[in-house]
């Protein structure tokens, strides 16, 4: 995680699309997207959540 911050997600079926955030402690988010398949749209979760956990700002 980067520098100790701790990250949730929620990933979610909106008609066609799986749509995914990412959060901080503060609820505030740090990225989103919207992918047609429910793989596509954890594999940018996680994506997300291992480019915090190199420091690069998401």
């Amino acid at each position: 995680m980067r520098n100790g911050v701790l990250l949730a997600y929620s990933l979610s079926h909106d008609e066609d699309v799986w749509r995914w955030s990412v959060y901080d402690e503060e609820g505030v988010t740090v990225a989103d997207g919207a992918h047609e398949t429910r793989d596509a749209a954890m594999a940018a979760v996680r994506s997300t959540l291992d480019s915090a956990g190199e420091g690069v700002a998401a």
